[in-house]
């Protein structure tokens, strides 16, 4: 097991992570139920600008719901670390696709269900070999590791590319291409788990009685949270708006673990001290959840019927000779004429009778 494993926190922080999951998979049905009911009643539409949402009482469940999963999922970042943490977020891509296709009429078949049974194995795979990050008890070492110029490159190119995205990119594609809107909530979540990390060590700082709120790195942390996450609403209101639940959830959930790593191994160093089985753990649970994930997301709208299994396993078909026999009878049919010789003879004899 990986070192994070042995950690007091360890416990605490999975279980946190797993109620998360349950909540904010539900925010995701609560949230399309609010907008499908707008859309019914011919109001303007989140993806086209609309905010006629923030009067539906279903999208105010939806966003409490997900207040309470981010608080959750706020606290075990306090006490995991964010490689542990994140690939959790899996199981409210099935919590999602679960109650879609029980409230939202929304298919979830066979490849669905192995995409979801795929992703419950990556995620307890790189559970297991979860990395130890750095040490971050204080302020102080957090704004250190703020410092760093490789977090601060990889900063850069978050706000540029998430600029570019949202004044260039949005307007032209947004509309037909889900990725769009997306990688800018994915982007910009990445940066606000840093600022969740930082407020838990500042909040642990308070409680133990130090005078954090004299801290100016707090207050900044704190304001760039709040930035973030209305950025993040914002752009999956309209996504989710604009494409099916059962696209934007697993998309979403790939494009901001895979974020929230790259962003975890700069800031907190966490694959510095791993050894060569817990890398090769980690990577492979996480292409895991990826294959889980495409499964479950490129074959939604395929429909999968007894017809498209082999012949030995469909119903009816148990008896190998009897479907040999039978596709035997099949193929000579397609060489015979529409009429047997038995059915010709009798033809002809009653022709003969009626002249």
């Amino acid at each position: 097991m990986g070192g994070a494993g042995g950690r007091p926190g360890f416990y605490v922080g999975l279980g946190l992570a797993l109620a998360s999951s349950a909540f904010i998979g539900g925010s995701f049905i609560l949230k399309k139920k609010g907008l499908l009911r707008l859309c019914r009643r011919g109001r303007a539409r989140a993806g086209q600008g609309g905010h006629a949402y923030l009067r539906e009482w279903l999208w105010w469940a939806g966003l409490l719901c997900m207040g309470v999963g981010e608080a959750a999922n706020f606290a075990a970042y306090a006490f995991a670390p964010a490689t542990l943490v994140t690939p959790l977020g899996a199981l409210s891509v099935l919590v999602s696709a679960v109650l879609s296709s029980t409230f939202l009429n929304e298919q979830l078949n066979v490849h669905g269900k192995i995409g979801c049974l795929l992703s419950i194995l990556g995620s307890t795979v790189m559970v297991i070999h979860a990395p130890q990050e750095e040490e971050v008890s204080s302020l102080e070492s957090m704004a250190e590791k703020l410092k760093d110029p490789g977090f601060i490159v990889f900063a850069v190119c978050v706000l540029v590319s998430s600029l570019l995205l949202i004044f260039v990119a949005g307007p032209r594609y947004g509309q037909s291409n889900v990725l769009v809107y997306v990688l800018i909530c994915s982007a910009i979540g990445s940066l606000s788990v840093s600022c969740v990390k930082g407020l838990g060590i500042a909040l642990k700082e308070l409680f133990s009685g130090k005078p954090v709120l004299k801290e100016p790195l707090g207050w900044v942390l704190l304001v760039c949270l709040v930035i973030c996450i209305s950025v993040q609403i914002n752009y999956l209101n309209k996504a989710l708006d604009i494409f099916n639940t059962s696209v934007v959830t697993p998309v979403y959930y790939v494009l901001f673990t895979t974020a929230v790593m790259m962003c975890s191994a700069i800031l907190f160093k966490e694959w510095q001290h791993m050894v060569l089985d817990n890398i090769i753990g980690t990577i492979s649970g996480f292409l895991t959840i990826v294959s889980g994930i495409f499964l479950l997301h490129a074959f939604r709208d395929m429909p999968f019927t007894p017809n498209l299994l082999p012949l030995f396993l469909q119903q009816g078909r148990a008896d190998p000779h009897a479907s040999w026999r039978s596709a035997d009878r099949h193929q000579s049919c397609q060489h015979q004429p529409l009429l047997p010789s038995e059915d010709k003879g009798s033809q002809s004899a009653e022709e003969e009778e009626e002249e």
